[in-house]
């Protein structure tokens, strides 16, 4: 559903929005009361409401308080202030605020005609985003057959949300699942997936998903040596990958998991350049990807790698997978960081049962109606729970400092601010945690007072700072004492040739590269790592053509 708060122009908006209403229901309002009885009644009845568009001027209230009024009854719906072009200016200050602090997703002037696809392309954008987000897909890509919830089957979901291929869950003794399954003749070892054109598969971890969805390394000729393979595709890689293979380097990239990194799991960048509105973690990752696609860039996900082994001089690096090897002139890490674990028994055992590592978008939809805990202070933190909050009765931020402008955005501590369902609770850490097969509380310490407290909640999603993870990478490779890859100037001087360090994103090892969040001293922000991807590629040049 579509809902129009239109009191003075509903000719116009109901006319812009008439190209929607073959798959919406369009319903047109008159006031901020009106309004909030058609969103009660549309909840109530079930009915889900994807946006509410509104002029900025209302007949019977101030606009703030009716947009919190139509939150409360529809949290989930996007909104959407069009102001008259008669006023659009006079309004614009006093409305900026409101933008800056969440209260809206958009702030847009009111189409003056037919085909203002500039309008439109904000509207399909917010449409798009809570449909990726919110909804059940109309059209699941990928079926997950599986008679009782696991570990696995949410991990899988989270996966291919991040890869931004719907999917849904199918319960075996289903219709659907009869028709998935007919003339399929293999063991009943579930989760069994099914996606479309292929035949169903039963898989025992998300590395097969991937594999059988994008194929493993050992899919490239072993002949072949490739001029850069990218570890991870993270930001940073994404942009190495973008500029490689642009100007004209045979390049590949292996990823672990799914394409984004820990970038991919937000729910909504708002600072990144060029994206006044914002834009997901999954589909700033998928757009990198078909842009890299685009010029060549072949991409494998699913498969960690193992090791690291160093040609000698002039001579190719090889890259080991469990999936096969990949040979290449020269190696750009980009494997980004890990979430810490917080290493609590009880609640590791309930790790995708309302346990989460990470903002695991796709759980947000399945916790209406609970209270959730989000630990950490980072921006993924505030991204999470901004989005958490959307689904969540109360959402909690628990961070182990006095307050979050140490470590968080102010943009994302002010929209945070203003959000009534979100709360932060600072000076407190988790220290337990368990519940039924699934998780049903925490106890929570003041670190001031050490006073515990123990909290009835149905989610806890943490996002505990960040640990490198590339213990595979061979000794050659200098790294910090926390395991971070160093570059240029950070290198220990004993190693530089002939005097001078080498460049600022080479590691002691000819041909060898890093860039993103697992160098040592890199800046932990989306545009920097893109950056160090775009930055790292002339370097890549200068020893390929040295060689």
């Amino acid at each position: 559903m579509i809902v129009l708060c239109a009191p003075e122009h509903p000719a116009v908006l109901g006319e812009q929005f008439g190209r929607y209403q073959g798959e919406y229901d369009l319903r047109v309002t008159a006031s901020a009361e009106q309004t909030a009885d058609v969103l009660a009644d549309a909840r109530s009845e079930g009915h889900p409401v994807a946006l509410v568009v509104t002029e900025s001027r209302l007949p019977d209230s101030e606009l703030y308080p009716a947009l919190n009024r139509w939150r409360t009854a529809v949290p989930t719906a996007r909104r959407v202030v069009a102001a008259h072009w008669d006023h659009f200016m006079a309004d614009a200050d006093s409305l900026r605020s409101g933008l800056a602090t969440g209260k809206y997703d958009a702030y847009l002037l009111m189409p003056r005609g037919l085909r203002d696809e500039e309008f439109h392309n904000a509207i399909t954008d917010l449409l798009s985003d809570w449909g990726s987000t919110v909804a059940v897909p109309e059209v699941a890509a990928v079926e997950v057959i599986s008679p009782q919830p696991s570990p696995l089957v949410p991990a899988i979901r989270d996966y291919l949300d991040r890869m931004g291929m719907p999917s849904a869950v199918v319960d075996p003794g289903s219709d659907r699942a009869h028709e998935l399954l007919a003339g399929y003749e293999g063991p009943r070892d579930y989760p069994i997936v099914a996606r479309v054109g292929r035949p169903p598969r039963p898989v025992a971890s998300v590395r097969e998903v991937a594999s059988m969805i994008y194929g493993t390394p050992s899919d490239i000729e072993v002949e072949v040596v490739v001029d850069l393979v990218v570890l991870g595709a993270g930001p940073a890689g994404l942009a190495t990958a973008v500029y490689g293979s642009s100007e004209g380097l045979s390049t590949v990239v292996i990823e672990s998991e799914a394409i984004g990194g820990q970038a991919g799991t937000s729910s909504m960048i708002r600072n990144y350049l060029g994206f006044p509105r914002g834009i997901s973690g999954m589909r700033l990752a998928q757009r990198a990807r078909n842009q890299a696609i685009r010029f060549g860039t072949r991409f494998f996900t699913g498969w960690p790698v193992t090791a690291l082994e160093l040609g000698a001089p002039g001579q190719p690096h090889l890259v080991r997978t469990e999936g096969g090897d990949v040979r290449a002139r020269a190696v750009v890490i980009s494997t980004g960081v890990d979430y810490r674990r917080l290493g609590l028994v009880g609640l590791e055992e309930l790790v995708g049962h309302g346990v989460h590592y990470g903002a695991a978008v796709s759980a947000a939809r399945e916790l209406e109606g609970y209270d959730v805990v989000v630990v950490g202070g980072g921006n993924s933190a505030g991204q999470a729970a901004i989005h958490l909050a959307r689904f969540a009765r109360s959402v909690t931020i628990l961070i182990r400092r006095p307050d979050l402008a140490e470590t968080m955005s102010d943009y994302l501590i002010r929209e945070i601010s203003h959000n009534p369902v979100i709360t932060v609770t600072a000076c407190a850490q988790v220290v337990d945690g368990g519940g039924d097969q699934r998780l049903q509380w925490v106890t929570i310490r003041d670190l001031n007072t050490g006073e515990e407290t123990r909290r009835e909640i149905g989610g806890l999603f943490l996002l505990l700072g960040a640990d490198p993870g590339c213990d595979w990478l061979p000794e050659e490779i200098c790294r910090d004492d926390r395991g971070f890859v160093l570059t240029g100037r950070d290198i220990p001087k004993h190693l530089w040739t002939g005097g001078s360090p080498p460049a600022n994103l080479e590691t002691v090892v000819p041909g060898i590269f890093a860039a993103g969040d697992v160098r040592g001293g890199s800046m932990k922000r989306v545009a920097a790592a893109s950056g160090e991807g775009a930055s790292v590629i002339p370097l890549v040049h200068a020893y390929l053509g040295g060689t």
